[in-house]
């Protein structure tokens, strides 16, 4: 892929992005204001995953893991 159809499906990309927001009608200050709200928000939404929905899933598997019959943690034994 060279790099002329890169760019110009990047640009595509992004021009799409500016149709759906419908920021292309936006001043530039406005616009740049309205990214970095965007991009905020979307920073703050993949940290929050991150870091909070492996523990939902965890607390998930040994609430299920208990109703389905598995054994609770503490009669487990450790046999070497």
């Amino acid at each position: 892929m060279d790099i002329k159809r890169v760019k110009d499906s990047i640009y595509w990309l992004y021009y799409q992005y500016l149709l759906i927001t419908c920021s292309y009608v936006l001043e530039p200050w406005e616009r740049s204001m309205f990214h970095t709200i965007t991009v905020t928000v979307f920073a703050m939404v993949v940290y929050t995953a991150y870091v909070f929905v492996p523990i939902h899933v965890r607390l998930a598997f040994e609430f299920f893991s208990q109703i389905f019959g598995g054994q609770p943690e503490s009669t487990v034994s450790i046999v070497n």
